[in-house]
């Protein structure tokens, strides 16, 4: 009844869902895929009943057939077959008075490319290609934040391990504030890491080598989804807890500078469920949301945004607060410079340090975009926005290390004191040396 589909028309169907991604919608590509091949199996299994109920005529004639593309009914030999543009295309409503053509030869049989591959004319169905130049340009701008971001995670990645090792190796460093640090850099890593995997697990799964239509089907699968949707859950949470241990560090010092008479001991619990516990509370109203009333493909695509406020909005909360604490806490220190000043430049030099030191430990660069969502944003903003924030959130975890380890004096006069110890350790390496 139908041709038996083959490899090759299963690749014109992967070049179209490509097509799809990277032509038609920018954003949410992953959306546009699954929803194009839903309506190719629709279109598909109403071409498959339609040849099954039809009845044959009589003589020779080119056989109906489905070749993954379009649907065909019977042709005469020696003429040209038209029919419309398959409805599943997501440009469809541009080209849906088009046609696409094939040949049916005199021996009866479709005219086909190098002996194999259907041949077809669908010039008419094709996407206009105005634009291709600037979502190229995307395109590509894109893949160069991707880079941006992956090596600011990296670096983040492994100077926050390097910092954590030192602080819960060295036993003169373990106190509350450097547990607090511990565990701001613990959050920095495994977000940083989330987003690796998340990427990783993305690859992978739109990088396979589809070549029968079960591929597709599996692909598209929920079953296949579990893995990238987990690494969302888990990015989601990772993102939720850097911000609360944002939050703790900024609590943690106030309470310092203030004076208020707390046991740090007793507290320190109450930090833990802060900066832990508190995304949980968010992360597990949001996952419910998405698995019951957005469960496709990742849980990247944000339909409805009363979902995606559940986590948006205890983000926004712990920036305010941290943005004002922090400004509590410079007018403190303007305050005790200004009673102890030795010269008015030397207090402003210290207070801008401190401002610059605070800044980063706290998140507070978060508020400058704070309002500006993705969906009130376009054009240059956009991508102006896109950058600042894939850079800050990339490279905060490296800067955050450095100045709250490698360059702390404490953690510095540790390490010089291990390192003479070590070479007392292992006098014939230092004399070799």
């Amino acid at each position: 009844m139908g041709d038996t589909p083959g490899a090759g028309s299963l690749r014109s169907l992967v070049q179209l869902a490509w097509l799809c991604l990277f032509s038609s919608v920018p954003h949410g590509g992953a959306k546009v895929l699954e929803k194009t091949f839903e309506e190719w199996l629709r279109y598909r299994d109403e071409c498959l009943r339609r040849m099954a109920s039809e009845p044959y005529p009589a003589g020779l004639f080119c056989n109906r057939t489905f070749d993954m593309y379009a649907c065909w009914p019977d042709g005469s030999p020696g003429t040209a077959v038209n029919v419309s543009c398959p409805f599943y295309l997501p440009w469809f409503e541009k080209v849906k008075h088009g046609l696409v053509s094939r040949r049916c030869g005199t021996d009866g049989q479709w005219v086909t490319v190098n002996g194999s591959q259907p041949w077809r004319d669908y010039s008419q169905c094709e996407d206009e290609l105005e634009v291709t130049a600037e979502e190229e340009g995307a395109r590509r701008l894109m893949v160069s934040f991707k880079v941006l971001y992956t090596v600011g995670y990296s670096l983040s990645l492994l100077t926050l391990i390097s910092a954590l090792l030192i602080l819960t190796a060295c036993r003169n460093l373990r106190c509350t504030r450097n547990y607090i640090h511990a565990n701001l850099f613990a959050s920095f890593g495994l977000r940083a890491t989330s987003v690796m995997v998340k990427d990783a697990l993305l690859e992978r799964r739109w990088g396979v080598e589809l070549v029968q239509v079960a591929d597709w089907e599996a692909l598209l699968s929920h079953e296949a989804a579990l893995g990238c949707r987990a690494a969302q859950v888990l990015m989601q949470y990772c993102i939720l807890a850097n911000h609360y241990w944002f939050l703790v560090e900024a609590v943690y010092l106030y309470k310092l500078l203030i004076g208020a008479v707390f046991s740090e001991k007793n507290y320190y619990r109450l930090y833990l469920y802060l900066g832990w516990g508190t995304p949980v509370v968010f992360v597990v109203p949001w996952m419910a949301a998405k698995y019951l009333k957005e469960n496709a493909e990742c849980w990247a695509l944000n339909e409805n945004m009363a979902y995606w406020w559940i986590i948006r909005i205890p983000i926004l909360l712990a920036s305010l607060i941290n943005l004002l604490i922090f400004m509590r806490i410079l007018k403190v220190i303007l305050a005790k410079l200004r009673a102890n000043q030795k010269g008015y430049a030397d207090y402003k030099l210290r207070l801008a340090k401190a401002t610059l030191t605070l800044i980063p430990l706290f998140g507070i660069h978060e508020v400058v975009f704070i309002f500006a969502t993705d969906e009130q944003t376009t054009g240059i903003l956009r991508y102006i926005k896109v950058f600042f924030t894939l850079f800050l959130n990339s490279f905060q975890g490296f800067l955050v290390a450095v100045l709250y380890c490698f360059a702390n004096k404490e953690v510095k006069s540790e390490m010089k004191k291990k390192w003479q110890l070590w070479k007392l350790d292992h006098p014939v390496l230092c004399c070799a040396q």
